[in-house]
């Protein structure tokens, strides 16, 4: 199974924070997934973004490939 780094959604109704995690690509957005890698706030401003670049570099390392707005995020960050 191929792994993805990608955004879950998380928190209330009309109030939306997104996890960073890596998962198995097959597995539903709100579903299992391997380990949380960071957190996005879009509704602060600015955006709050806090990532573990450890983790994430590990599973870089290791095959995962980035959803297109995960891959946004790091590339901001400087992690791609």
């Amino acid at each position: 199974m191929a792994v993805r780094i990608r955004l879950t959604r998380m928190g209330s109704k009309k109030k939306p924070y997104y996890r960073l995690i890596a998962a198995e690509s097959q597995s539903p957005r709100d579903g299992k997934f391997l380990e949380v890698l960071g957190y996005y706030d879009p509704k602060t401003q600015p955006a709050r973004i806090d990532l573990h670049k450890d983790k994430i570099q590990h599973w870089l390392e290791r095959g995962a490939t980035a959803s297109e707005s995960a891959r946004a995020i790091l590339k901001d960050q400087g992690l791609l």
